[in-house]
């Protein structure tokens, strides 16, 4: 590239460009952009009426998306007709002279604000992985400090780290450069305009361009801008183009033959010149502002390099549009609203098979489509946040590939035996969400294969499941049920397996609550689809073994004396390991009434078992197996869990942290079986153990300390996963108490809205629930339900919480829960008002 002075071409009104004019430019807000992203992006929020056929398995082209490759959280996938792909990403020069470009988990310091359709994105890097935080000197000084609480070896440990750990620390701290990128689409969706404002002085970053998963393409420079073409991988005979158009000049650049020539280049080697991709490097002082624009297109785009100001002026309007069209709320738990619609916009990714987005696991953001039990949340938490998400996301699930040693099937992996449960569940609330029956279709004759298959892990025939044999390895003797190393699967016995569907896995002789409560699930559940599918006999068959299930799991794996389920030997023996699958049952529906008040006025709400501020740990907190994943310190008054520098919080995960998708199936079924005021409390312990990781870090974490006030990492167990997925399923129970659908009694449409328990008032904006746009505000004395703009239910005088209400043109129906009298009012869309008093307590209305 050569440094000649090339002459600043004007942001806007150039004939021609692609996606940007001076229309597609509002200046009070980005909802002129942001309606002709929608109809192109992978996240976009449009959506068909019950029943229609979704526009989205495939999206259409072009599109721009940025940060929807696996961890490329600085760049951006443009995709043009035919597939043919471009990347574009921001690389960050560390003193060592590293480039922070991709797999930067470690390097995330700011998520958001954020829209899930690719609308506006803004994240901040840095080189500062925080490996060393000041949690861990703190540690190491209250030990030096307290040598009466520690052993002697911990003490002359933690003396000899500190001086070396600090001179670390400062270090890196010394050297640390930290940027903050911005992306806001414009046009028709095939346009972003990007800023980067560097944070420290002497910030070296490059805007570099290749094909994102080694495709074929050839880049150039054009003055300034760097150009590019790449055949479409679905049609090769279409050729996509590229442009990016920086505001300023580069301090130097290039054309090379490969991503590692570009990197050598770019970080003082010498690189290969060729065509593959392309690189301009910048030097920035504290506070400047590169700004650029990049477009795709099926002819070359002509593009203007953007003015300073008028870049802001984009990226400000998409930024305010973030929390005025996308799910937002406020107060000590609403506020988490903002929060999951970030963690979620920033895990959304591409599948390039399928052509569709997804949310994206965990394992430090990596991992592409992961189509187990855990992934299932994924779908329920998204749609809260985006229908388009959540749909495409569990519909790729079933188009997946199986692995090599999956019976022959797609959909969810069958080495979990609860993926099928858990997705038939997904499922169930897409369709009680949105009302479309077109994923419940897609899954329905999948999931009745799984239901089918199960049977070969009932070992003595007796119509309960126990656990399939997994060895002894650690990490997954309890992995049919994603819970790895739970203690409740370390005493099991292998029993060669009779027959069975080619799995080659034995059985074992562990009659497991859990899995049979799954069991449960997928059959209430397959009984329920079968009923909107028509399917009548399917539906008998369902319902009549969930009432087997059900009777079996009730006479058998009750123990009378300990007042809970636990799972049992075939010998008859019990299995004592107390863990929160002993409330498993609430979730399937197939508790008595008389054991789910037992379970959970006596086991979940004992501080001794179960409750405290954080709440819930995977092992009861006076079980042998809590906290005994490693060496504690009994002794230390803050320092529970932590025993010396590198064990981070000590409560290893299946024995004392608690885990999202755990914390979240109790909270189903404490608020299936209407215990409003400790579900809303559950959920505010919950949440706050989420918004202590976020407020803190901006992370949301794979498991949290179930202990509040420690000093290594607070809640966040185990820093290398900041990012995963399904944490959010904290926050999302906050949420859903505020609104809900109901998947699991009355009219599918009812929704469920208001808590007797959510501490302060809380309020939750622009849910999408069954082809409507909701709000809600709930606290104390008032709570307030806007549909479509129009309030159409109002209490006061108490909290409240509703279930199946209803609305029609006249009037209303409802549940409602109160914590003392209150009247309530029913605004329709015709006719008055409509109004009544209700006591502290359960009452049916109609108005």
């Amino acid at each position: 590239m050569t440094n000649a002075h090339v002459p600043r071409r004007r942001f806007l009104g150039t004939a021609g460009a692609v996606g940007l004019g001076v229309a597609a430019l509002p200046t009070a807000g980005a909802g002129t952009a942001r309606a002709g992203a929608q109809a192109s992006a992978p996240g976009a929020d449009s959506a068909p009426g019950p029943g229609a056929e979704l526009p989205y398995p495939t999206v259409q082209r072009p599109f721009a998306m940025p940060g929807i490759k696996d961890q490329d959280w600085t760049g951006a996938l443009f995709v043009g007709d035919g597939e043919a792909r471009f990347a574009l990403r921001i690389g960050l020069l560390t003193e060592t002279g590293k480039v922070i470009r991709e797999k930067m988990t470690n390097n995330l310091w700011r998520i958001g604000p954020m829209a899930p359709d690719g609308a506006y994105k803004q994240v901040e890097i840095s080189t500062d992985e925080r490996k060393i935080m000041p949690a861990h000197l703190d540690a190491l000084r209250e030990v030096i400090e307290h040598p009466d609480q520690w052993s002697a070896d911990s003490v002359a440990d933690a003396t000899a780290r500190l001086p070396a750990l600090e001179r670390q620390y400062a270090d890196i701290q010394s050297q640390k450069h930290h940027v903050r990128v911005r992306y806001a689409r414009t046009g028709d969706g095939s346009t972003l305009v990007g800023a980067v404002t560097a944070l420290h002085d002497d910030t070296t970053v490059f805007l570099e361009v290749a094909t994102p998963w080694g495709e074929e393409a050839a880049f150039a420079l054009d003055g300034q801008d760097v150009t590019g073409s790449a055949p479409g991988l679905l049609e090769p005979a279409r050729t996509g183009h590229f442009r990016l158009a920086p505001g300023d000049e580069a301090d130097n650049g290039g054309c090379y033959a490969s991503v590692a020539d570009m990197t050598a280049a770019m970080t003082g080697g010498a690189g290969r010149p060729g065509t593959a991709a392309a690189a301009l490097r910048y030097r920035l002082v504290k506070g400047q502002t590169l700004t650029f624009t990049a477009a795709v297109g099926g002819r070359p785009p002509r593009l203007d390099a953007p003015e300073p100001h008028e870049a802001e002026r984009v990226l400000a309007a998409a930024e305010a549009s973030v929390r005025r069209d996308n799910l937002t709320g406020s107060g000590p738990a609403g506020r988490a609203a903002d929060a999951v619609r970030d963690a979620l916009s920033l895990n959304t990714n591409y599948d390039r098979n399928h052509q569709r987005a997804f949310v994206m696991w965990g394992w430090g953001g990596g991992g592409g489509l992961f189509t187990g039990w855990d992934s299932a949340f994924d779908a329920v938490n998204a749609a809260l946040v985006s229908r388009p998400l959540a749909t495409q996301h569990e519909t790729d699930v079933f188009d997946a590939d199986a692995p090599p040693n999956q019976v022959p099937l797609k959909g969810p992996r069958y080495d979990q035996q609860n993926s099928g449960p858990m997705h038939a569940y997904a499922v169930w609330r897409l369709y009680t969400k949105f009302g479309d029956e077109t994923v419940l279709k897609k899954a329905y004759p999948t999931l009745v294969t799984y239901y089918d298959l199960l049977p070969e892990w009932d070992t003595d025939g007796d119509g309960l499941l126990e656990t399939p044999y997994f060895g002894d390895r650690v990490g997954g003797r309890g992995n049919h049920l994603g819970l790895d190393d739970s203690p409740v699967y370390a005493d099991y016995h292998r029993i060669p397996k009779q027959g069975g569907s080619g799995d080659g896995r034995d059985n074992t002789d562990l009659t497991d609550v859990a899995l049979n409560s799954y069991y449960a699930l997928l059959s209430e559940i397959l009984w329920k689809m079968a009923g909107v599918l028509g399917r009548k006999a399917d539906a008998a068959r369902f319902a009549a073994h969930h009432r087997t299930v059900k009777r079996l799991l009730n006479e058998r794996l009750w123990h009378p004396g300990r007042r809970l389920y636990l799972s049992r030997y075939l010998d008859g023996t019990w299995n004592e390991v107390v863990t929160p699958t002993v409330f498993y049952p609430l979730f399937a529906g197939i508790a008595t009434a008389e054991r789910a008040e037992i379970l959970v006025r006596e086991h979940l709400l004992d501080p001794e078992e179960f409750w405290g501020d954080y709440v819930i740990p995977s092992v009861a907190r006076n079980d042998p197996a809590y906290c005994g994943g490693g060496p504690v310190n009994p002794r230390s008054e803050h320092f529970r869990f932590f025993d010396r520098y590198g064990e981070d919080t000590a409560p290893e995960q299946w024995k004392g942290a608690a885990w999202p998708p755990m914390n979240a199936t109790v909270y189903d079924g404490v608020k299936r079986y209407g215990f409003d005021d400790v579900a809303g409390e559950f959920a505010a312990r919950s949440t706050a153990m989420y918004l202590d990781a976020w407020d803190k870090d901006n992370w949301f974490p794979e498991s949290f300390d179930p202990e509040p006030g420690q000093s290594i990492m607070d809640s966040a167990v185990d820093t290398a996963w900041r990012t995963y997925s399904w944490s959010n399923a904290m926050a999302v129970q906050s949420l859903h108490e505020l609104i809900s659908d109901n998947p699991w009694d009355g009219d599918p449409s009812g929704i469920m809205f208001g808590t007797l328990s959510l501490p302060g008032t809380n309020s939750i904006a622009n849910v999408r629930l069954r082809g409507h746009t909701y709000s809600v505000s709930a606290g104390p004395r008032r709570t307030t339900l806007v549909r479509d703009g129009e309030v159409v239910f109002r209490a006061t005088g108490a909290r409240v919480a509703v279930r199946d209400f209803l609305l029609t043109s006249s009037g209303a129906s409802f549940a409602v829960n109160a914590d003392g009298q209150a009247h309530i009012e029913v605004f329709p869309e015709r006719g008055r008002p409509r109004g009544t008093r209700v006591g502290a307590g359960r009452t049916r209305v109609r108005l």
